[in-house]
């Protein structure tokens, strides 16, 4: 049996705060706090690649178990925004990290919801080839092509990651996914020549509609209702797109938090950063949800073993 062992995170010590910027986008404190929910936005160095975000992770994750590099048989890294466009990030990270040349290492280009589509390839991979002990690093720092001009993502987005051990000692366990995708939506979150653009209202919408019905759909498929969930944790894209989900579900606040005002929307990391504070928590049951870029989604439920 795979699942989750133990989960490792990084967040840069770099904050742009909002609050700076009010006069700037003609946004107040209501805005900052209740709308988009995010105070600060975390920003990596000017000298720190998508790969050093990944090392750092996997730095927090060698503090909280032991981790013989030795062992580890597969390294996957989600991102969008590579160190380079070839070789793939997973090869670097490899490199860094000093992992055994006999240790298989991918790329997936995914956004918000490539956390929970890894979580559901990777496993898989590593099952299908009867391997153990798997690193899946999460790391997009958008910092890389937000435009700070640009009210709608610049506010929202931060740069983060982290890095899941898979292996055949799990805490948590996952059962059945649910994916998809809007694919002739995907102008309304893409970046070109460089610079993301965002139809927050449209990406907003998106959430709203699709977003409630995969949870019921995804808990439907793993034979519980949704009042037996302990927790849901739902990717970060904004605290009134969290609200939202959760009012349309009738789920109360305490099942859903909302976490990021300090660092911002950290893409694919969102619910691995969340997910770590959880692993030594009581929760039986877990719902994660990612969704954004595609215009995509995957959901998946989460079992304390």
């Amino acid at each position: 049996m795979l699942g989750i062992e133990e989960i490792g995170t990084y967040l840069p010590v770099g904050r742009i705060s909002n609050y700076d910027r009010k006069a700037q986008f003609g946004i107040d404190d209501f805005f900052i706090e209740e709308k988009i929910g995010v105070r600060r936005v975390s920003v990596k160095g000017p000298e720190e690649e998508t790969s050093d975000l990944c090392i750092r992770a996997f730095e927090d994750l060698q503090r909280r178990t032991s981790v013989n590099k030795e062992e580890i048989e597969a390294v996957v890294v989600v991102t969008q925004n590579p160190d380079y466009n070839i070789p793939h990030t997973s090869a670097i990270v490899q490199g860094k990290l000093g992992l055994p040349a006999h240790c298989a290492a991918f790329d997936i280009s995914l956004g918000c919801s490539g956390f929970v589509y890894a979580l559901s390839i990777f496993q898989s991979f590593m099952a299908d080839n009867g391997l153990t002990r798997g690193l899946l690093f999460t790391a997009d720092p958008y910092s890389k092509i937000v435009d700070p001009e640009d009210k709608n993502t610049t506010l929202l987005f931060g740069d983060g990651a982290a890095v899941t051990l898979i292996s055949s000692a799990p805490r948590l366990v996952a059962g059945r996914f649910t994916f998809g995708t809007v694919g002739n939506e995907h102008e309304k979150l893409i970046c070109k020549d460089g610079t993301l653009f965002m139809n927050g209202r449209a990406v907003f919408n998106f959430a709203a509609k699709v977003i409630p019905d995969d949870l019921r759909r995804m808990a439907a498929k793993n034979g519980v209702n949704l009042e037996e969930i302990d927790r849901f944790l739902i990717h970060q894209g904004s605290k009134i797109i969290v609200d939202t989900i959760a009012s349309k579900l009738g789920l109360p606040a305490e099942k859903v938090p909302y976490s990021t005002g300090d660092y911002g929307n950290t893409v694919s990391s969102t619910i691995p950063i969340l997910l770590q504070d959880e692993l030594g928590g009581t929760a039986r049951t877990i719902a994660i949800c990612g969704f954004g870029v595609g215009l995509s989604w995957a959901s998946g439920l989460l079992r304390r073993v």
